[in-house]
């Protein structure tokens, strides 16, 4: 998540590089300039984010999730590397051929996120496919904004699996959309822009899959 070309994105203040990096590393708050180094820095804050949110009472299961907590989660993650933590792009960002929402629409697309979307499927204290629908779709609306200059996937990574938790299911394993699997969750993310969500239902089903059978294998009830 170094900045080194996975987007493509208009120049503002969020496209700013450390100088010496050779536009390999998004300017940070702590001067970092090796790409390896920025890398591991984000790995390590990501793995105190997961501890403190997982443990988060707020984040409970009767809590009905909003946009400004979406941000709260990106801040956790990323508040100590890099100033625009928690606060909505103003980039312009496509991958590929595919844009992602324009900037200024962010505010108001978020907005409406949370009224027709997260107030529908959360608290996500469902069952069997009901579980599946509101993943699938909350993750795919927050895909399709696009909302931070980066970390929107593990941020959309970590919505699902406290909807999940608030189910009762164990923390998510996201391997299915890893590797070979990257390509069809792409695929669903596209598939989205028309509500079509079927393909990500398919790619959560997997998802949840996993993480029960791994739930299992390791006999634990968490």
């Amino acid at each position: 998540m170094s900045g080194g070309g996975r987007y493509k994105t208009s120049h503002l203040v969020e496209d700013q590089h450390e100088l010496g990096s050779r536009g390999r590393v998004l300017k940070n708050l702590l001067g970092i300039k090796n790409s390896s180094e920025i890398d591991r820095t984000e790995a390590i804050a990501l793995k105190q984010a997961e501890d403190a949110l997982f443990q988060m009472q707020a984040y409970g299961s009767r809590h009905q999730f909003s946009a400004k907590d979406v941000c709260q989660i990106h801040e956790i993650w990323l508040g100590n590397i890099y100033p625009w933590a928690g606060r909505y792009r103003q980039v312009q960002m496509n991958k590929g051929t595919f844009r992602f929402a324009s900037a200024a629409q962010v505010p108001q697309l978020m907005e409406q996120f949370e009224r027709d979307v997260l107030r529908q499927h959360t608290p996500c204290t469902f069952a069997g496919d009901r579980v599946i629908e509101a993943l699938a779709e909350v993750h795919a609306e927050l895909m399709l904004i696009h909302p931070f200059r980066e970390g929107n996937g593990r941020v959309g990574r970590f919505l699902a699996t406290l909807m999940a938790m608030q189910a009762g299911l164990p923390p998510l394993i996201f391997t299915p959309i890893e590797g070979r699997g990257t390509a069809p969750y792409i695929r669903a993310i596209h598939a989205s822009v028309g509500k079509e969500y079927r393909p990500m239902q398919d790619v959560f089903r997997q998802i949840v899959r996993k993480s029960l059978a791994k739930r299992r294998a390791t006999g634990s009830g968490a």
